[in-house]
Protein backbone atom coordinates (compact mmCIF):
# COMPACT_ATOMS: atom_id res chain seq x y z
CA UNK A 1 0.00 0.00 0.00
CA UNK A 2 1.36 3.42 -1.52
CA UNK A 3 -0.72 6.07 0.58
CA UNK A 4 -3.36 5.24 3.36
CA UNK A 5 -5.76 7.58 4.76
CA UNK A 6 -7.55 6.44 7.68
CA UNK A 7 -9.98 8.23 9.61
CA UNK A 8 -9.50 12.00 8.82
CA UNK A 9 -11.79 14.78 9.84
CA UNK A 10 -11.48 18.32 8.87
CA UNK A 11 -13.76 21.19 10.07
CA UNK A 12 -13.80 24.70 9.15
CA UNK A 13 -15.53 26.53 12.31
CA UNK A 14 -18.50 24.90 13.27
CA UNK A 15 -19.07 23.64 8.96
CA UNK A 16 -17.53 19.99 9.13
CA UNK A 17 -15.99 19.06 5.33
CA UNK A 18 -14.50 15.29 6.22
CA UNK A 19 -16.00 12.77 8.85
CA UNK A 20 -14.01 9.38 9.77
CA UNK A 21 -12.99 9.32 5.11
CA UNK A 22 -10.59 6.30 4.71
CA UNK A 23 -8.92 6.30 1.14
CA UNK A 24 -6.17 4.17 -0.06
CA UNK A 25 -3.81 4.10 -2.89
CA UNK A 26 -1.69 1.20 -4.35
CA UNK A 27 1.49 1.47 -6.16
CA UNK A 28 0.71 1.89 -10.46
CA UNK A 29 -2.98 2.32 -9.78
CA UNK A 30 -5.29 5.42 -11.20
CA UNK A 31 -7.87 5.40 -8.34
CA UNK A 32 -10.56 8.25 -9.09
CA UNK A 33 -12.43 10.38 -6.42
CA UNK A 34 -15.67 11.24 -7.02
CA UNK A 35 -18.83 13.11 -5.15
CA UNK A 36 -20.52 16.27 -5.62
CA UNK A 37 -18.97 19.61 -5.57
CA UNK A 38 -18.65 20.38 -1.47
CA UNK A 39 -18.56 16.62 -0.72
CA UNK A 40 -14.74 16.74 0.67
CA UNK A 41 -12.30 15.63 -2.43
CA UNK A 42 -10.69 18.47 -2.57
CA UNK A 43 -10.29 18.93 0.89
CA UNK A 44 -9.18 15.18 1.11
CA UNK A 45 -6.31 15.96 -0.84
CA UNK A 46 -5.28 19.18 0.32
CA UNK A 47 -4.62 17.32 3.76
CA UNK A 48 -2.77 14.76 1.85
CA UNK A 49 0.07 17.18 -0.17
CA UNK A 50 -0.20 19.06 3.48
CA UNK A 51 -2.30 22.28 2.86
CA UNK A 52 -4.39 21.46 5.37
CA UNK A 53 -4.02 19.89 8.54
CA UNK A 54 -6.35 17.14 9.22
CA UNK A 55 -8.48 17.75 12.70
CA UNK A 56 -7.96 13.86 13.22
CA UNK A 57 -7.21 10.99 11.53
CA UNK A 58 -3.47 9.17 10.44
CA UNK A 59 -1.57 9.16 7.17
CA UNK A 60 0.75 6.25 6.21
CA UNK A 61 3.26 6.32 3.55
CA UNK A 62 4.62 2.79 2.16
CA UNK A 63 3.36 1.58 5.85
CA UNK A 64 4.52 3.86 7.68
CA UNK A 65 2.95 6.56 9.53
CA UNK A 66 3.81 9.54 8.78
CA UNK A 67 2.79 12.98 9.70
CA UNK A 68 2.49 15.64 6.65
CA UNK A 69 2.09 18.91 8.22
CA UNK A 70 2.79 21.62 5.28
CA UNK A 71 3.47 21.00 1.48
CA UNK A 72 7.46 20.66 1.98
CA UNK A 73 6.62 17.49 4.17
CA UNK A 74 4.90 16.41 1.29
CA UNK A 75 7.02 16.83 -1.71
CA UNK A 76 9.75 15.08 0.68
CA UNK A 77 7.23 12.03 0.58
CA UNK A 78 6.91 12.40 -3.67
CA UNK A 79 3.24 13.48 -2.84
CA UNK A 80 2.44 16.23 -5.71
CA UNK A 81 -0.95 17.63 -6.71
CA UNK A 82 -2.48 19.99 -10.18
CA UNK A 83 -4.98 21.81 -8.17
CA UNK A 84 -8.29 22.43 -10.44
CA UNK A 85 -7.89 25.85 -9.86
CA UNK A 86 -4.34 27.52 -11.84
CA UNK A 87 -1.96 28.67 -9.16
CA UNK A 88 0.94 30.36 -11.37
CA UNK A 89 2.21 33.74 -10.85
CA UNK A 90 1.28 35.67 -13.92
CA UNK A 91 4.22 38.16 -13.79
CA UNK A 92 6.82 35.09 -13.92
CA UNK A 93 7.41 33.39 -17.05
CA UNK A 94 6.80 29.78 -17.58
CA UNK A 95 10.21 27.87 -16.48
CA UNK A 96 10.42 30.38 -13.26
CA UNK A 97 6.71 29.07 -12.51
CA UNK A 98 7.82 25.45 -13.22
CA UNK A 99 10.75 25.90 -10.76
CA UNK A 100 9.48 28.16 -8.72
CA UNK A 101 11.84 27.41 -4.83
CA UNK A 102 13.84 24.66 -7.10
CA UNK A 103 15.67 27.08 -9.86
CA UNK A 104 19.36 25.15 -10.68
CA UNK A 105 22.34 27.38 -9.47
CA UNK A 106 25.88 28.22 -10.35
CA UNK A 107 27.62 29.95 -8.59
CA UNK A 108 24.98 30.73 -6.45
CA UNK A 109 23.22 32.59 -9.22
CA UNK A 110 20.30 30.96 -10.76
CA UNK A 111 21.65 29.35 -13.83
CA UNK A 112 18.87 30.34 -16.44
CA UNK A 113 20.17 28.42 -19.68
CA UNK A 114 19.81 25.33 -17.60
CA UNK A 115 16.47 26.34 -16.03
CA UNK A 116 15.40 26.79 -19.97
CA UNK A 117 16.51 23.39 -20.66
CA UNK A 118 14.90 21.67 -17.57
CA UNK A 119 11.64 23.22 -18.06
CA UNK A 120 12.06 22.41 -22.56
CA UNK A 121 12.58 18.84 -21.17
CA UNK A 122 9.39 18.53 -19.10
CA UNK A 123 7.27 20.47 -21.59
CA UNK A 124 8.64 18.28 -24.74
CA UNK A 125 7.96 14.77 -22.76
CA UNK A 126 3.94 16.73 -23.05
CA UNK A 127 4.05 17.13 -26.64
CA UNK A 128 4.44 20.93 -26.14
CA UNK A 129 7.23 22.45 -28.87
CA UNK A 130 5.46 25.82 -29.32
CA UNK A 131 5.79 27.12 -26.11
CA UNK A 132 8.49 29.96 -25.11
CA UNK A 133 9.97 29.53 -21.67
CA UNK A 134 10.65 32.88 -21.33
CA UNK A 135 6.53 33.47 -22.09
CA UNK A 136 4.74 35.18 -19.02
CA UNK A 137 2.78 32.87 -17.52
CA UNK A 138 -0.66 35.42 -17.75
CA UNK A 139 -0.43 35.60 -21.06
CA UNK A 140 -1.20 32.10 -21.99
CA UNK A 141 -4.91 30.98 -22.43
CA UNK A 142 -6.23 28.47 -19.65
CA UNK A 143 -5.18 25.49 -21.56
CA UNK A 144 -1.50 26.37 -21.93
CA UNK A 145 -1.33 27.31 -17.94
CA UNK A 146 -3.18 23.80 -17.19
CA UNK A 147 -0.26 22.45 -18.99
CA UNK A 148 2.65 24.13 -17.42
CA UNK A 149 1.08 22.78 -14.07
CA UNK A 150 0.78 19.53 -15.08
CA UNK A 151 4.98 19.72 -16.32
CA UNK A 152 5.36 21.64 -12.99
CA UNK A 153 3.98 18.24 -11.06
CA UNK A 154 5.76 15.84 -13.47
CA UNK A 155 9.37 17.92 -12.86
CA UNK A 156 8.77 16.89 -8.84
CA UNK A 157 9.35 13.16 -10.08
CA UNK A 158 6.36 12.16 -7.68
CA UNK A 159 5.54 9.01 -6.35
CA UNK A 160 2.08 10.36 -5.74
CA UNK A 161 0.30 12.41 -8.42
CA UNK A 162 -3.03 14.10 -7.26
CA UNK A 163 -4.92 15.13 -10.49
CA UNK A 164 -7.96 17.51 -9.67
CA UNK A 165 -9.86 18.41 -12.72
CA UNK A 166 -6.84 17.91 -14.91
CA UNK A 167 -8.25 17.90 -18.48
CA UNK A 168 -10.93 20.80 -17.84
CA UNK A 169 -8.99 23.37 -20.16
CA UNK A 170 -6.85 20.97 -22.39
CA UNK A 171 -7.75 20.26 -26.11
CA UNK A 172 -8.83 17.13 -27.21
CA UNK A 173 -5.15 16.56 -28.80
CA UNK A 174 -3.59 17.91 -25.34
CA UNK A 175 -6.13 15.18 -23.23
CA UNK A 176 -4.59 12.03 -25.43
CA UNK A 177 -1.28 13.08 -24.89
CA UNK A 178 -1.84 13.43 -21.01
CA UNK A 179 -3.97 10.18 -21.18
CA UNK A 180 -0.49 8.67 -22.41
CA UNK A 181 1.68 10.24 -20.01
CA UNK A 182 -0.28 9.05 -17.47
CA UNK A 183 -0.64 5.25 -19.06
CA UNK A 184 3.63 5.49 -18.88
CA UNK A 185 3.39 7.12 -14.79
CA UNK A 186 0.98 4.14 -14.06
CA UNK A 187 3.72 1.77 -15.75
CA UNK A 188 6.66 3.45 -13.57
CA UNK A 189 4.55 2.37 -10.35
CA UNK A 190 3.54 6.48 -9.48
CA UNK A 191 0.17 6.21 -7.88
CA UNK A 192 -2.38 8.87 -9.07
CA UNK A 193 -5.31 10.38 -7.75
CA UNK A 194 -8.14 11.74 -10.23
CA UNK A 195 -10.23 14.13 -9.42
CA UNK A 196 -13.23 14.37 -12.39
CA UNK A 197 -16.58 15.31 -13.20
CA UNK A 198 -15.97 13.45 -16.43
CA UNK A 199 -17.59 10.21 -16.22
CA UNK A 200 -16.07 8.91 -19.85
CA UNK A 201 -12.69 9.66 -18.83
CA UNK A 202 -13.23 8.11 -15.25
CA UNK A 203 -14.16 4.85 -16.98
CA UNK A 204 -11.50 5.06 -19.22
CA UNK A 205 -8.20 5.53 -17.46
CA UNK A 206 -9.08 4.56 -13.96
CA UNK A 207 -8.40 1.52 -11.76
CA UNK A 208 -10.51 2.38 -8.59
CA UNK A 209 -13.31 4.96 -7.77
CA UNK A 210 -14.00 5.63 -4.07
CA UNK A 211 -17.07 7.89 -3.60
CA UNK A 212 -17.41 10.87 -0.91
CA UNK A 213 -20.96 12.38 -0.46
CA UNK A 214 -21.40 15.17 2.35
CA UNK A 215 -17.60 15.01 3.77
CA UNK A 216 -18.16 10.99 4.56
CA UNK A 217 -16.70 8.21 2.69
CA UNK A 218 -19.78 6.19 0.82
CA UNK A 219 -17.97 3.44 -1.17
CA UNK A 220 -14.90 1.99 -2.95
CA UNK A 221 -15.53 0.26 -6.49
CA UNK A 222 -13.48 -1.77 -9.42
CA UNK A 223 -13.63 0.07 -12.38
CA UNK A 224 -14.33 -3.27 -13.95
CA UNK A 225 -17.32 -4.16 -11.59
CA UNK A 226 -19.40 -0.83 -11.36
CA UNK A 227 -21.20 1.50 -13.93
CA UNK A 228 -22.14 5.23 -14.67
CA UNK A 229 -25.50 4.59 -13.12
CA UNK A 230 -24.42 3.09 -9.76
CA UNK A 231 -21.19 6.17 -9.17
CA UNK A 232 -24.02 8.65 -9.59
CA UNK A 233 -26.36 6.90 -7.17
CA UNK A 234 -23.49 6.56 -4.47
CA UNK A 235 -22.41 10.13 -4.92
CA UNK A 236 -26.04 12.02 -4.72
CA UNK A 237 -27.73 9.46 -2.96
CA UNK A 238 -30.56 9.05 -5.56
CA UNK A 239 -31.56 8.80 -9.13
CA UNK A 240 -31.22 11.88 -11.13
CA UNK A 241 -33.29 10.40 -14.68
CA UNK A 242 -31.60 11.07 -17.00
CA UNK A 243 -28.34 12.54 -17.83
CA UNK A 244 -29.55 15.04 -20.38
CA UNK A 245 -33.01 16.00 -20.74
CA UNK A 246 -35.19 16.14 -23.35
CA UNK A 247 -35.01 19.40 -25.20
CA UNK A 248 -38.80 20.94 -25.64
CA UNK A 249 -38.00 24.50 -26.51
CA UNK A 250 -40.58 25.11 -29.52
CA UNK A 251 -38.30 27.94 -31.73
CA UNK A 252 -39.71 31.13 -32.51
CA UNK A 253 -38.66 34.12 -34.35
CA UNK A 254 -34.32 34.90 -35.13
CA UNK A 255 -33.39 36.58 -31.96
CA UNK A 256 -29.85 37.44 -32.76
CA UNK A 257 -28.29 37.72 -36.32
CA UNK A 258 -24.45 37.66 -37.13
CA UNK A 259 -23.37 38.14 -40.56
CA UNK A 260 -19.13 38.06 -41.32
CA UNK A 261 -18.01 38.34 -37.76
CA UNK A 262 -15.32 38.73 -37.53
CA UNK A 263 -12.24 39.89 -34.37
CA UNK A 264 -8.30 39.68 -34.52
CA UNK A 265 -8.64 35.67 -34.22
CA UNK A 266 -11.69 35.02 -36.49
CA UNK A 267 -13.22 36.08 -39.36
CA UNK A 268 -16.50 34.81 -41.43
CA UNK A 269 -18.39 34.06 -38.79
CA UNK A 270 -22.10 33.67 -39.69
CA UNK A 271 -25.65 32.49 -37.67
CA UNK A 272 -28.56 33.06 -36.87
CA UNK A 273 -30.27 31.86 -33.14
CA UNK A 274 -34.12 31.85 -32.75
CA UNK A 275 -36.06 32.62 -29.38
CA UNK A 276 -35.83 28.90 -27.52
CA UNK A 277 -33.05 27.39 -29.50
CA UNK A 278 -29.74 26.41 -28.41
CA UNK A 279 -27.03 26.59 -30.61
CA UNK A 280 -23.72 24.93 -29.40
CA UNK A 281 -20.36 25.85 -30.73
CA UNK A 282 -17.83 22.72 -30.92
CA UNK A 283 -14.22 22.82 -32.23
CA UNK A 284 -10.83 22.18 -30.94
CA UNK A 285 -8.97 24.39 -28.26
CA UNK A 286 -7.52 27.55 -30.47
CA UNK A 287 -9.71 27.16 -33.00
CA UNK A 288 -11.57 30.37 -32.56
CA UNK A 289 -14.55 29.41 -30.17
CA UNK A 290 -15.03 31.51 -27.21
CA UNK A 291 -13.86 34.84 -29.44
CA UNK A 292 -17.45 34.96 -31.26
CA UNK A 293 -18.95 35.03 -27.41
CA UNK A 294 -16.37 37.82 -26.65
CA UNK A 295 -17.22 39.86 -29.68
CA UNK A 296 -20.48 39.32 -29.30
CA UNK A 297 -20.52 40.49 -25.54
CA UNK A 298 -18.03 43.57 -26.94
CA UNK A 299 -15.36 42.15 -24.57
CA UNK A 300 -12.97 41.54 -28.19
CA UNK A 301 -12.75 44.25 -30.84
CA UNK A 302 -15.06 43.89 -33.59
CA UNK A 303 -13.11 44.23 -37.48
CA UNK A 304 -15.74 43.56 -39.37
CA UNK A 305 -19.30 41.85 -39.60
CA UNK A 306 -22.57 43.01 -38.12
CA UNK A 307 -25.03 41.75 -35.53
CA UNK A 308 -28.47 42.16 -34.56
CA UNK A 309 -31.25 41.67 -31.56
CA UNK A 310 -34.31 41.19 -32.53
CA UNK A 311 -34.09 42.85 -36.09
CA UNK A 312 -32.14 45.95 -34.84
CA UNK A 313 -28.24 46.59 -35.09
CA UNK A 314 -26.52 45.46 -31.78
CA UNK A 315 -23.81 48.29 -31.28
CA UNK A 316 -21.89 46.81 -28.31
CA UNK A 317 -18.54 47.94 -28.32
CA UNK A 318 -18.17 47.44 -24.14
CA UNK A 319 -20.18 44.56 -21.97
CA UNK A 320 -22.24 46.96 -20.52
CA UNK A 321 -23.80 47.73 -23.97
CA UNK A 322 -24.10 44.66 -24.72
CA UNK A 323 -25.70 43.71 -20.71
CA UNK A 324 -27.98 47.08 -21.05
CA UNK A 325 -29.56 45.21 -24.91
CA UNK A 326 -30.44 42.11 -23.06
CA UNK A 327 -27.22 39.72 -23.45
CA UNK A 328 -26.11 38.08 -20.79
CA UNK A 329 -21.84 36.05 -20.80
CA UNK A 330 -21.22 32.99 -18.77
CA UNK A 331 -17.55 32.97 -18.77
CA UNK A 332 -15.18 29.93 -18.69
CA UNK A 333 -12.70 31.56 -16.27
CA UNK A 334 -15.36 32.56 -13.40
CA UNK A 335 -12.47 33.52 -10.90
CA UNK A 336 -10.76 35.92 -12.56
CA UNK A 337 -13.67 36.92 -14.77
CA UNK A 338 -17.10 35.57 -13.62
CA UNK A 339 -16.82 36.66 -9.78
CA UNK A 340 -15.46 38.76 -7.98
CA UNK A 341 -13.64 36.54 -4.93
CA UNK A 342 -13.61 38.47 -1.74
CA UNK A 343 -17.47 39.59 -2.38
CA UNK A 344 -20.51 37.83 -0.59
CA UNK A 345 -22.67 35.42 -2.95
CA UNK A 346 -25.47 38.16 -2.42
CA UNK A 347 -23.25 40.78 -4.12
CA UNK A 348 -21.88 38.32 -6.99
CA UNK A 349 -25.35 37.46 -8.00
CA UNK A 350 -26.53 40.46 -8.62
CA UNK A 351 -23.46 42.48 -9.82
CA UNK A 352 -24.98 42.76 -13.18
CA UNK A 353 -28.55 44.33 -12.07
CA UNK A 354 -27.81 45.99 -9.13
CA UNK A 355 -29.17 49.25 -10.64
CA UNK A 356 -32.57 47.39 -10.34
CA UNK A 357 -31.91 47.24 -6.76
CA UNK A 358 -31.15 51.05 -6.28
CA UNK A 359 -33.25 54.15 -5.37
CA UNK A 360 -31.57 57.43 -5.74
CA UNK A 361 -28.48 55.37 -5.21
CA UNK A 362 -29.01 53.35 -2.08
CA UNK A 363 -29.76 49.70 -2.62
CA UNK A 364 -33.04 47.99 -0.98
CA UNK A 365 -31.17 45.40 1.01
CA UNK A 366 -34.40 43.44 1.50
CA UNK A 367 -35.45 43.13 -2.27
CA UNK A 368 -31.91 42.32 -2.93
CA UNK A 369 -31.46 39.67 -0.42
CA UNK A 370 -34.98 38.28 -0.92
CA UNK A 371 -34.08 37.83 -4.90
CA UNK A 372 -30.40 35.98 -4.19
CA UNK A 373 -32.64 33.65 -1.62
CA UNK A 374 -34.74 32.49 -4.64
CA UNK A 375 -31.72 31.75 -6.78
CA UNK A 376 -29.94 29.88 -4.14
CA UNK A 377 -32.98 27.90 -4.07
CA UNK A 378 -34.03 27.87 -7.81
CA UNK A 379 -29.99 26.68 -8.19
CA UNK A 380 -29.43 24.62 -5.46
CA UNK A 381 -26.41 26.72 -4.33
CA UNK A 382 -24.53 25.11 -1.16
CA UNK A 383 -23.72 28.04 0.68
CA UNK A 384 -24.27 28.56 4.70
CA UNK A 385 -26.39 32.28 3.77
CA UNK A 386 -26.11 34.74 0.96
CA UNK A 387 -23.54 36.51 2.82
CA UNK A 388 -20.61 34.42 2.83
CA UNK A 389 -17.82 35.33 0.62
CA UNK A 390 -18.13 33.77 -3.03
CA UNK A 391 -14.66 32.23 -2.50
CA UNK A 392 -15.49 30.16 0.24
CA UNK A 393 -17.35 27.89 -2.34
CA UNK A 394 -16.53 25.24 -4.27
CA UNK A 395 -16.01 25.71 -7.73
CA UNK A 396 -19.49 24.40 -8.57
CA UNK A 397 -21.37 25.98 -6.89
CA UNK A 398 -19.40 29.04 -7.51
CA UNK A 399 -19.99 28.75 -11.41
CA UNK A 400 -23.87 28.30 -9.96
CA UNK A 401 -24.07 32.24 -8.26
CA UNK A 402 -22.33 33.30 -11.81
CA UNK A 403 -25.74 31.75 -13.57
CA UNK A 404 -27.50 33.53 -10.93
CA UNK A 405 -25.95 36.59 -11.80
CA UNK A 406 -27.21 36.38 -15.36
CA UNK A 407 -30.43 34.75 -14.55
CA UNK A 408 -31.42 38.37 -12.55
CA UNK A 409 -31.02 40.41 -16.28
CA UNK A 410 -33.62 38.27 -17.68
CA UNK A 411 -31.79 38.17 -20.94
CA UNK A 412 -32.70 37.72 -24.34
CA UNK A 413 -29.35 35.88 -25.70
CA UNK A 414 -27.32 34.37 -23.34
CA UNK A 415 -23.65 33.35 -23.86
CA UNK A 416 -22.09 30.18 -22.23
CA UNK A 417 -18.81 29.27 -22.70
CA UNK A 418 -18.05 26.21 -20.62
CA UNK A 419 -21.13 26.31 -18.55
CA UNK A 420 -20.57 23.53 -16.91
CA UNK A 421 -16.90 22.86 -16.43
CA UNK A 422 -15.75 21.49 -13.04
CA UNK A 423 -19.49 21.18 -12.31
CA UNK A 424 -20.39 17.91 -10.89
CA UNK A 425 -22.77 15.06 -12.23
CA UNK A 426 -26.09 16.51 -10.11
CA UNK A 427 -25.35 19.87 -10.58
CA UNK A 428 -24.71 19.49 -13.99
CA UNK A 429 -28.21 18.29 -14.62
CA UNK A 430 -29.42 21.06 -12.77
CA UNK A 431 -27.91 23.55 -14.69
CA UNK A 432 -29.17 21.67 -17.99
CA UNK A 433 -32.52 22.16 -16.35
CA UNK A 434 -32.22 25.49 -16.10
CA UNK A 435 -30.97 26.25 -19.64
CA UNK A 436 -33.58 24.33 -20.87
CA UNK A 437 -35.83 26.50 -18.99
CA UNK A 438 -34.45 29.59 -20.47
CA UNK A 439 -34.99 28.34 -23.74
CA UNK A 440 -38.84 27.34 -23.29
CA UNK A 441 -39.28 31.00 -22.31
CA UNK A 442 -38.11 32.48 -25.48
CA UNK A 443 -34.13 32.74 -24.16
CA UNK A 444 -31.98 32.53 -27.44
CA UNK A 445 -28.74 30.61 -26.10
CA UNK A 446 -25.38 30.21 -27.62
CA UNK A 447 -23.17 27.46 -25.84
CA UNK A 448 -19.72 26.77 -26.35
CA UNK A 449 -18.27 23.53 -24.68
CA UNK A 450 -15.27 21.21 -25.17
CA UNK A 451 -17.80 18.38 -24.05
CA UNK A 452 -18.85 16.71 -27.06
CA UNK A 453 -21.54 14.44 -25.37
CA UNK A 454 -22.56 18.28 -23.84
CA UNK A 455 -23.07 19.80 -27.51
CA UNK A 456 -24.45 17.28 -29.01
CA UNK A 457 -27.11 16.64 -26.62
CA UNK A 458 -28.03 19.91 -25.04
CA UNK A 459 -28.10 21.63 -28.96
CA UNK A 460 -30.40 22.44 -31.72
CA UNK A 461 -27.89 23.17 -33.80
CA UNK A 462 -24.05 22.78 -34.18
CA UNK A 463 -21.51 25.42 -35.40
CA UNK A 464 -17.76 23.88 -35.80
CA UNK A 465 -15.20 25.73 -35.73
CA UNK A 466 -11.63 24.99 -37.31
CA UNK A 467 -8.43 27.52 -37.03
CA UNK A 468 -11.08 30.76 -36.90
CA UNK A 469 -13.38 30.06 -39.28
CA UNK A 470 -16.34 28.46 -39.54
CA UNK A 471 -16.69 24.96 -40.92
CA UNK A 472 -20.34 24.16 -41.23
CA UNK A 473 -23.41 24.67 -39.23
CA UNK A 474 -25.42 20.67 -38.53
CA UNK A 475 -28.62 20.16 -37.35
CA UNK A 476 -28.53 17.55 -34.98
CA UNK A 477 -25.27 15.79 -35.96
CA UNK A 478 -23.29 13.00 -34.65
CA UNK A 479 -19.99 12.81 -33.01
CA UNK A 480 -17.71 11.91 -36.31
CA UNK A 481 -19.57 14.28 -38.26
CA UNK A 482 -18.17 17.18 -35.53
CA UNK A 483 -14.91 15.91 -35.33
CA UNK A 484 -14.34 15.37 -38.66
CA UNK A 485 -15.49 19.20 -39.52
CA UNK A 486 -13.45 20.77 -36.33
CA UNK A 487 -9.98 18.97 -37.46
CA UNK A 488 -10.58 20.13 -41.00
CA UNK A 489 -11.92 17.50 -43.28
CA UNK A 490 -14.86 19.07 -44.61
CA UNK A 491 -12.62 21.82 -46.42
Amino acid sequence: MLIKMQGISKAFGPVKVLEGVDFALERGEIHALMGENGAGKSTLMKILCGVYQADSGSIAVDGKDTPIRNTSDAERQGIAIIHQELNLIPQLSVMENMFLGREPRRFGVIDSRQLRRQCLEYLQLLGIDNLDPDAEAGSLSIGQQQMVEIAKALSLNAQVLIMDEPTAALSERETERLFSIIADLKARGVGIVYVSHRMEEIFRVCDKISVLRDGQFVGERVIAHTSFDEIVRLMVGREIGDRFPARKAELGEIRLQVRNLADASISGVEFAVRAGEVLGIAGLMGSGRSEILRTIFGLNRRLAGEIELDGQPLQASAPHQAIAAGIGFVTEDRKGQGLVLGMSVRENATLANLGHYARWGVINSAQQLAAVQREIERMHIRTRDAELEVKALSGGNQQKVVFAKWLGIAPKVLLLDEPTRGVDVGGKAEIYQIINELAQSGVAIVMVSSELPEVLAMSDRVLVMHQGRQAGIFTQPDAETVMTAATGGLQ
